[in-house]
C-alpha cells in the first residue's frame, strides 16, 4: 500500500521542506509505475521550478535525460533521471537559488505588467533577499497573476503548490480588483 503525504491541515499552514521534497518524489513513485514518457515529460514540466531551487546544474541534466527519449531506452531514462531527481534534491533551496526562479516566472509576465506592479515586484524581491518577506510570502503575493493572465504552465507548478502562503487580501488581487 502506498503511503500518503499529509499536506498541512489548514491552507495557511507551511510545508516544511522535507515534506515538499517526499511530495515530489512520490509523484516521481507514480511516473514509474505508469512507465509512459508523457508522464516523465508531464512531471518534469510541473516540477522544473521546485527543481530549479534546488538545483539548476541538476535541472539541466534532467531535462537532456527528458528530451533523449527517443535515443535513451525509458527504463534507463527513469533510472538515471531518479538518481539526478535525488541529487537535485541533496542541494537546499537559498534565497539566491529562489530570487533566480523567480526571475525566470518573472519573464512570464514582465511584458504584460504596468510601471507599478514591476516596481512592487522588485521591491518584494529586494524584501525577500533581505529576508523581510518569507518565500510562501512572496509566491503568495505573485500566485493571483498566474490566474490573471490565465498561465496554465506556471498554475501547474509544484514550485506554486508547496511554497505558496494563501492570502486573499495581496497586492496584485486589489490591483486586478481596481482594474475591472
Amino acid at each position: 500500500m502506498e503511503e500518503k503525504i499529509e499536506l498541512p491541515n489548514s491552507i495557511n499552514d507551511p510545508i516544511s521542506e522535507k515534506d515538499a521534497v517526499e511530495y515530489v518524489l512520490q509523484r516521481f513513485e507514480s511516473v514509474k509505475e505508469n512507465g509512459k514518457i508523457k508522464d516523465l515529460v508531464s512531471f518534469h514540466a510541473m516540477n522544473k521550478y521546485m527543481i530549479m531551487a534546488h538545483s539548476q546544474e541538476e535541472l539541466k541534466i534532467l531535462g537532456n535525460l527528458v528530451a533523449s527519449n527517443k535515443k535513451i531506452d525509458y527504463h534507463e531514462i527513469l533510472d538515471e533521471y531518479e538518481k539526478h531527481l535525488k541529487n537535485s534534491f541533496e542541494s537546499k533551496p537559498t534565497i539566491k537559488k529562489h530570487s533566480n526562479v523567480i526571475m525566470h516566472i518573472f519573464g512570464y509576465f514582465s511584458n504584460s505588467f504596468s510601471q507599478q506592479e514591476k516596481e512592487k515586484f522588485f521591491k518584494m524581491l529586494a524584501d525577500f533577499k533581505d529576508e523581510k518577506m518569507t518565500i510562501g510570502e512572496f509566491l503568495s503575493e505573485i500566485n493571483p497573476i498566474v490566474y490573471r493572465f490565465n498561465n496554465t504552465y506556471l498554475s501547474s507548478q509544484t514550485y506554486f503548490l508547496l511554497y505558496s502562503n494563501s492570502d486573499p487580501t495581496n497586492l496584485f488581487k486589489i490591483l486586478s480588483k481596481k482594474l475591472c
